[in-house]
């Protein structure tokens, strides 16, 4: 199979939900926008890229689903200022030189949130 079109595994598809996650919390908190499933697939497509890799629009919609719903959980279970330290904390640990304890964590739940989405 072309390396460029590979199929991203778990672990790549994982960290686009993170990102998603990220990018979520951070549009939310610093200017009161949530990004639509739409905006989050094409913001799917541009992190796959980075990494050559490719994926079906459903599959991407699905990320971006994934990542709407464990975002809006973690919204929801934290105060405004808690929330800004999250989505900064969130978005420096997108540089992978980033170490980030909260990062992991979310990384923890992304990865089994995929598992679960999966095993359905």
């Amino acid at each position: 199979m072309d390396e460029q079109n590979a199929e991203p595994g778990v672990g790549a598809r994982a960290a686009t939900i993170y990102a998603l996650v990220a990018h979520r919390l951070a549009a939310f908190y610093d200017h009161g926008y949530w990004i639509t499933q739409d905006q989050g697939a094409t913001l799917c497509s541009e992190w796959l890229l980075r990494s050559k890799q490719r994926m079906p629009m459903k599959d991407r919609r699905q990320l971006s689903d994934l990542s709407d719903q464990l975002a809006s959980q973690i919204k929801t279970s934290l105060s405004r200022e808690a929330g800004l330290y999250t989505a900064h904390e969130l978005m420096e640990s997108l540089d992978p030189r980033h170490i980030s304890e909260l990062g992991a964590s979310i990384m923890e739940e992304c990865v089994r949130v995929l598992k679960e989405a999966d095993a359905e």
